[in-house]
């Protein structure tokens, strides 16, 4: 089984995937982009903006994406792994830049992942009101520095990406609790089981 959580800037990936874990202590763990050593390098390289280029910057996610399944995911199908993004994050990114079309964006992705994708994204969705009260206690990365509204269309662009790539998608409500959010995710893990 092979799932990712998917949210914008500060939604709680890291704290679900930190609960959910302790339920499947045998689950791979990894990310995206920086699930592998070349891949830690280029997500540096993005989160400090410094790609002037908006294609750059999504090539810079293909080529992270690509190592992160021939590295982490191929060798461990078998097994549970739970990743923090997944190309459904790429996807979305590239959708806002708004600078290469809906089926290059595609194309590129099954290259780079030779179709491999999760069985199930969790969105954990934010509302503007706890967006904007989460990234106020927190110092800003070149991402977030974006503001509010871009992180927002990122958001809905993840919805848009699922669809895009054909994957299910279920949408958590990133403002419940942080039991709530498990056991919503771990529900639904059990449905992918059976």
């Amino acid at each position: 089984m092979y799932i990712a959580i998917e949210g914008i800037d500060t939604a709680g990936k890291s704290t679900q995937i930190s609960s959910i874990s302790k339920h499947y202590p045998d689950a791979i763990i990894t990310k995206e982009p920086g699930g592998t050593d070349i891949g830690k390098e280029i997500r540096e390289m993005v989160l400090s903006a410094r790609a002037q280029s908006k294609k750059a910057e999504f090539l810079l996610f293909l080529a992270d994406r690509a190592e992160h399944i021939k590295e982490v995911i191929e060798p461990n199908l078998g097994k549970i792994i739970i990743s923090d993004r997944s190309a459904v994050s790429g996807v979305a990114y590239a959708l806002v830049q708004g600078e290469i079309s809906e089926t290059a964006i595609v194309h590129l992705n099954k290259f780079a992942t030779g179709g491999i994708y999760p069985q199930k994204i969790f969105l954990l969705k934010l509302t503007k009101k706890e967006l904007e009260f989460r990234l106020s206690q927190k110092e800003l990365d070149g991402i977030e520095l974006r503001g509010v509204e871009y992180l927002l269309r990122i958001q809905d662009a993840i919805i848009e990406a699922t669809k895009l790539l054909n994957l299910e998608l279920v949408e958590v409500d990133a403002t419940k609790s942080i039991e709530e959010i498990t056991k919503e995710i771990l529900d639904n893990m059990k449905e992918i089981n059976d």
